[in-house]
């Protein structure tokens, strides 16, 4: 079967769920205020729309293994980047739902993983030589890509508690009551932040470690070391501010917003490092 109808298949199969799911959760809850008297909507995944997520999910993780790290060749760019986050977004919230009532924030997920996943057709990106190739060098890049993808999603999900934070305090809440409870949404943003964080840490030290492998030197300072490591700090105080004096609320967004600024910066740096290695293969 030719890549370009597996992507076409997993995007329709996305699309389908996206559906289903704003028809039966957030179209259901936001009217619920005004149909009372009807049947409570379901609430929690059902076993067969759990499988059934499962099915996109597995074939777009096997399409970005392919297209990233199965070939000889790396290949990398902004298609990729995204059809990445949105794969971890989707993965996250199926996981996630094991714990939390998320089935409102499906739709949203699904449906932008519809759209990432043929993008990587439409924009193939660069195609490196043996030195982009080499393990190290995949396996840093995979760690940097799944830490800025969860940092993204991280950001992403504070500026939807600020909306939805403003609502409430203007007395709109009803607008957006298909979403979960504002206590959840922020457990949900710390686990982001927290598991992004491990990423990034793992990210810097193969970084170090692989330097001189890659470059025949430790790592210097550069640009993009100086600003992954205040990166790298903001979130690690975040964190510790978060455990030891239970920051919150617009708090942990300016924390946030501030790493994910200078994680922007570093990557611009990386970003620049890598079109120029590729570009020379």
């Amino acid at each position: 079967m030719p890549d370009i109808v597996i992507h076409v298949v997993a995007s329709a199969l996305y699309a389908a769920l996206a559906v289903h799911f704003w028809n039966t959760r957030w179209r259901v809850r936001s009217a619920a205020p005004a149909t009372a008297s009807a049947s409570p909507p379901a609430t929690g995944l059902r076993g067969w729309e759990r499988a059934a997520i499962l099915v996109p999910l597995a074939v777009h993780g096997a399409l970005l293994y392919s297209e990233l790290f199965a070939q000889s060749d790396l290949r990398f760019g902004f298609a990729y980047a995204l059809s990445a986050m949105l794969w971890l977004a989707v993965l996250f919230y199926w996981l996630e739902s094991f714990v939390y009532d998320l089935d409102a924030l499906q739709p949203p997920a699904l449906a932008l993983a519809a759209l990432a996943v043929p993008l990587p057709v439409l924009f193939p990106g660069h195609v490196g030589g043996a030195y982009a190739g080499s393990f190290e060098f995949r396996l840093h890049l995979l760690l940097a890509m799944l830490a800025y993808s969860l940092f993204t999603l991280a950001l992403l999900h504070g500026l939807l508690m600020a909306v939805l934070e403003r609502r409430l305090h203007r007395k709109e809440g009803a607008t957006l009551g298909a979403l979960p409870p504002l206590l959840t949404l922020e457990r949900l943003l710390f686990r982001l932040i927290g598991a992004a964080f491990l990423l990034l840490t793992l990210t810097l030290a193969t970084g170090f470690a692989f330097s001189e492998t890659l470059f025949g030197r430790a790592m210097r300072l550069d640009h993009k070391t100086v600003f992954g490591l205040l990166s790298w700090l903001t979130f690690g105080l975040l964190l510790a501010g978060r455990q030891l004096h239970g920051w919150r609320g617009r708090t942990a967004l300016r924390w946030t917003l501030s790493g994910f600024v200078l994680l922007l910066l570093a990557y611009v740096g990386s970003r620049f490092v890598l079109e120029v290695l590729l570009g020379r293969s």
